[in-house]
């Protein structure tokens, strides 16, 4: 006799094997797909072997079976996006650095290929292997903390990416995607709930006041679309923090709100700087990549650091780089996302469109603080999460393909 927990099609790990096409070459396109989603936060190195070798897979099955390049609705106005960057690179202070940095664009092909190959359930078991290497990498960032002295802001917990600002995103995306599966999928929940602890603590630990932020952000999201009240847990679960953090944890808390901090300060001076490179090439930014050049010439006097990469917002961030035209074209975006998740409320897949609500407002929210749009293996996780609720919709929906 069957148990409960493998007679349905419903979210779990219990439901990979039917999951996965019986076909060899889409089955192999799928495990190099969800090897690629589970090497983003181990090795950026390893997922991009993984991602090479999907793509390939997937060309293959086109090929084969004579299909169209099929894509959502979002991804028209990423393709607009693409070609902002493009436009303004050939307007940049210097088009060839320009343009080589604009090679990222090409991690767009992520959105068909996650479309194509996580139809249905297979897009609950991408999020099942996510949450799964998340929570082992948070256990590994953990014991960079309690046992490897990574516990001070010169040496925080980076997992095994080398950097913290990206380990700290992801986590933040990973903890988001926990938080919807527990809340809203309608079977398997336990698992999520299981390595919530050791991601929120793994977060906690890395120090990272934009990634907490973020966090909080999607989880009060999804706490909102589930039951406004739950909100009210938020102040509690801040006042335990402060109680129960050491006190190095808690002091990064506070300096948030410090005027006299010197990252806080050279934040603001960077967004004074931004809005000038704004003012001064409103259509096409300065270039991508090209903030760091210009910014000696223009940093204001206010500034902390001689030298800034990028701007720690994502939306100034892509205005002084590319310019107000490619902004308006992210918010294009970032709207049709919002819209496509709010009207697809089937219930079998709830925990995915919550989800990329969740993970859009965290990625708002950390944004600010944060150029987290312009990280390679935070933009992947993200492109990965936001498509999987198109590729889940129900079979109805997707003409059905033979294996």
């Amino acid at each position: 006799m069957r148990t409960p927990a493998t007679s349905t099609w419903s979210d779990g790990w219990f439901d990979a094997v039917p999951a996965l096409p019986a076909a060899p070459l889409e089955r192999a396109a799928c495990l190099a797909l969800l090897g690629f989603a589970a090497a983003l936060q181990v090795s950026i190195a390893a997922a991009d072997i993984l991602l090479t070798i999907a793509v390939l897979l997937y060309i293959g099955l086109l090929v084969r079976n004579r299909e169209r390049i099929e894509v959502p609705d979002m991804f028209w106005p990423l393709a607009a996006y693409a070609g902002a960057t493009l436009v303004a690179s050939f307007f940049s202070v210097d088009p060839r650095v320009s343009f080589v940095d604009s090679k990222q664009l090409v991690l767009l092909v992520i959105v068909p290929l996650v479309y194509r190959l996580f139809r249905g359930s297979r897009a609950l078991l991408a999020v099942d292997v996510i949450i799964t290497v998340g929570a082992l990498s948070a256990i590994f960032g953990i014991i960079q903390y309690l046992i490897l002295s990574y516990d001070n802001l010169e040496r925080r917990p980076q997992g095994m990416l080398g950097l913290y600002m990206t380990y700290s995103g992801l986590l933040m995306l990973v903890t988001c995607a926990a938080v919807a599966r527990i809340m809203f999928a309608q079977h398997h929940r336990a698992w999520s709930a299981v390595v919530l602890p050791a991601l929120v603590l793994a977060l906690a630990f890395t120090f990272t006041r934009s990634a907490r932020v973020g966090a909080c952000v999607g989880i009060g999201i999804l706490f909102l679309l589930r039951d406004f009240r739950l909100l009210a847990l938020l102040p509690i679960a801040l006042g335990a923090f402060l109680v129960l953090a050491p006190a190095n944890l808690s002091a990064r808390l506070y300096s948030a709100f410090s005027l006299t901090d010197p990252s806080n300060v050279d934040r603001v001076a960077m967004m004074k700087t931004g809005w000038r490179m704004v003012q001064k090439d409103p259509l096409t930014g300065v270039g991508p990549d090209m903030v760091i050049q210009v910014y000696p010439t223009m940093r204001d006097k206010t500034a902390v650091n001689q030298l800034a990469p990028h701007l720690h917002n994502v939306p100034l961030q892509i205005a002084a780089e590319r310019g107000i035209p490619a902004l308006l074209v992210w918010i294009w975006f970032i709207a049709t996302l919002v819209r496509d998740f709010l009207r697809r409320r089937h219930a079998s897949f709830l925990s995915l469109s919550n989800a990329g609500l969740a993970v859009i407002g965290a990625m708002l929210a950390a944004g600010l603080f944060e150029y987290n749009f312009g990280d390679s293996e935070f933009l992947m996780l993200f492109l990965v999460l936001v498509t999987l609720p198109y590729a889940a919709a129900p079979a109805a929906t997707h003409a059905r393909r033979a294996g």
